[in-house]
């Protein structure tokens, strides 16, 4: 299922601060949590630690099951080309991860919940499911009514946006251009890592 606990104890333990109290906590404890965070006294992380913890990173950050990651990385083995590459466009592909690349959201989880909610609609329909696959030239938007909510505001105010989208904030609308190459989908991650783990 999907994370819903408190994102800051998850934010140090991965390495990667999800929303702004995260980032707030994290300039405190710049540390992973637990009894040891702080110690320099920590094991040493093994290959497989390693993998699990990029798995965990990409899974978090895009807020997806386990599931669903499984998901992806067999859709991208089908497929032709560098599978770490076409796994990281599957999941960017998303209606909730595009929705969050808009700005049209703070958060990913945020994203989520709009798209969950029936507060976005895609060539004009409602879509509400946050799995569902973008494709090149597919517009989405945002309803007229959710516009007005003073999140989503902020959220348009304080925005850039990647290549792949055409964004149009006045009207929140946004039409994917093409396909996202790897390098400007802004996700940290050792992609080849995660690979690794799922192909053991």
């Amino acid at each position: 299922m999907n994370y819903t606990g408190p994102k800051a104890r998850l934010s140090r333990k991965i390495g990667i601060n999800m929303d702004a109290k995260a980032t707030k906590v994290a300039g405190k404890k710049p540390y992973p949590p637990g009894q040891h965070g702080n110690s320099k006294k920590r094991k040493k992380m093994s290959d497989y630690g390693k993998q699990l913890l990029e798995k965990q990173r990409l899974k978090l950050q895009y807020n997806v099951s386990e599931k669903q990651m499984l998901k992806a990385y067999k859709e991208s083995t089908r497929l032709e080309g560098n599978t770490g590459t076409l796994m990281m466009q599957q999941l960017e592909h998303r209606l909730d991860a595009l929705v969050f690349r808009a700005g049209f959201a703070r958060t990913m989880y945020a994203a989520r919940q709009y798209v969950a909610h029936g507060h976005i609609l895609v060539n004009g329909r409602k879509m509400d499911r946050p799995s569902y696959f973008v494709k090149v030239n597919d517009v989405f938007s945002v309803k007229p009514k959710a516009q007005k909510m003073d999140a989503l505001q902020e959220a348009v105010r304080g925005s850039g946006n990647p290549s792949y989208l055409d964004v149009n904030k006045a009207d929140f609308t946004a039409k994917l251009l093409h396909v996202p190459d790897i390098q400007d989908i802004p996700i940290k991650v050792e992609i080849p890592l995660v690979v690794e783990f799922y192909s053991r």
